[in-house]
């Protein structure tokens, strides 16, 4: 008999209206366990083998694989927990160490069938609780998924808005210099007094000059720097002194010594020099408004991406063009695609769209074509294929990766399970593709080959109410 045990059970709320001889029962099958702070109370990957019911304290449940930081389950004074009476667990899933001092009593897994037949009203009480928990661990998880994801995504936005952002932000700096750099040159050209005539000429070449640089074709260096070098050397036959300045620009623009020379015949000696002085200014300004257009324009085509892959300011569930969503989860998740994967689509043109929730399978997307640029180690050709087959449409996505080994085919798509090194995977990103799918009342499945891993999900055109 262990009346302190009885009594300190009849605070448990699973167990305040139970009978003393129920309670009795419980305390006699009971051993209690003591634990410190930092004390491993279960390990992970050990046999389940207990049922714990605290009495004091508290103990926080973590997952190996998962890393140091990914807490899963606390369990405190009041609660029913580890191996229950129905579970199917066999190995304790998480590590639990002692936050505070704990005292737990553990009845063994081998006196489950007789708790239940002594105590009949534990058995649907055990079952909430287990429900219960799946429940918890189960949202837990897919927040933790959630964040990883973010964080990924967040990482490459990071980056790809970065370079045109800070590309633009040198552009508009210089276009201020190239700005106050023509005004000197107006300047110079009205102490020169030309006549109306010379400045009308001057102007028509120089927009022939911006409309060349807008048109010029794009250089390898070594040709840059020879176009370079022959300027230069007509700059100096000419007694230009900022001719040095001038090359540059007039190289990348296309315009090459033929033209200076007839712009020679026009203007000479310091109207020359303050002409082309302008002219060179002319064409940076031009160029440097090109390159803030194409900045903002790429930071637009970022922000347009990131809205229409959250469906921001639209209802949760919509008719979804699947093409769509495609491209822009292919716009986010370019930063592990541009450096040496091509990408190759084959998209039905008269592909319907589908009832669905557009945020959720642009998680798919995400998910599927991250793990085909990994197994690819960021060289390859990833191919799209969206068809229609019947009352589905199906979505392809085959990689030129490694492949996936056949001894480990059967487990892909079970929750934690990963083949990367700790703290780059956390084994949920194919569970969350399989359950977004079957949620969506569709089907994934995949076929895999060393350089030939295609993953097909199906899903049903009109859906009924998810």
């Amino acid at each position: 008999m262990k009346p302190g045990l009885i009594e300190e059970f009849r605070q448990i709320p699973t167990f305040t209206d139970l009978s003393d001889h129920e309670l009795e029962w419980l305390a006699d099958h009971a051993e209690v366990l003591i634990a410190e702070p930092g004390d491993v109370v279960i390990r992970e990957g050990t046999p389940a083998e207990y049922m714990f019911i605290y009495l004091e304290g508290e103990t926080d449940g973590r997952r190996n694989s998962g890393g140091p930081d990914s807490p899963v389950f606390t369990a405190r004074a009041g609660m029913v927990t580890g191996l229950l009476p129905f579970s199917r667990m066999t190995h304790y899933t998480i590590t639990g160490r002692a936050v505070t001092h704990v005292r737990a009593a553990r009845i063994h897994k081998d006196c489950f069938q007789e708790m239940l037949r002594q105590i009949p009203a534990l058995g649907p009480r055990l079952v909430g609780i287990l429900f219960d928990r799946v429940r918890e661990v189960t949202r837990m998880d897919q927040s933790r998924e959630k964040l990883a994801s973010l964080g990924k995504l967040s990482a490459g936005l990071a980056h790809e808005l970065n370079n045109p952002a800070a590309a633009g932000a040198r552009a508009a700096s210089s276009l201020a210099d190239a700005f106050e750099r023509h005004q000197l040159a107006g300047t110079r050209l009205d102490q020169e007094n030309i006549d109306a005539e010379t400045r009308t000429k001057l102007r028509t070449i120089e927009g022939y000059a911006r409309d060349k640089i807008r048109t010029a074709p794009t250089l390898t260096p070594i040709e840059l720097n020879d176009r370079q070098e022959t300027l230069r050397a007509w700059f100096d036959a000419h007694h230009i002194e900022d001719g040095w300045q001038f090359a540059p620009t007039f190289a990348e623009a296309g315009i090459g010594v033929e033209k200076l020379a007839k712009l020679s015949t026009s203007f000479t000696g310091p109207v020359l020099s303050a002409a082309l002085a302008r002219m060179t200014a002319t064409l940076d300004i031009s160029r440097l408004i090109s390159d803030i257009q194409h900045s903002t324009g790429r930071i637009s085509e970022l922000v347009g991406a990131i809205k229409e892959y959250s469906f921001m300011d639209e209802a949760p569930r919509q008719e979804v063009d699947i093409a769509k969503g495609i491209e822009s989860t292919l716009v986010i998740m370019s930063y592990k695609l541009k450096n040496g994967i091509n990408v190759v689509r084959n998209y039905d043109p008269d592909l319907p769209r589908i009832d669905s929730f557009g945020s959720e399978l642009n998680q798919v997307w995400t998910n599927l074509i991250d793990n085909a640029a990994d197994a690819m180690e960021g060289k390859g050709e990833l191919r799209i294929r969206t068809a229609r087959e019947d009352s589905e449409v199906l979505v392809e996505f085959t990689d030129t990766g490694s492949g996936i080994a056949p001894e480990i085919q059967t487990r892909i798509f079970d929750p934690f399970f990963t083949t990367k090194p700790m703290g780059e995977g956390t084994g949920l990103g194919l569970d969350t593709v399989y359950r977004i799918v079957r949620k969506h009342r569709g089907n994934v499945s995949f076929v895999s080959h060393p350089g030939d891993t295609c993953f097909r999900v199906r899903l049903p055109i009109q859906n009924a109410r998810l």
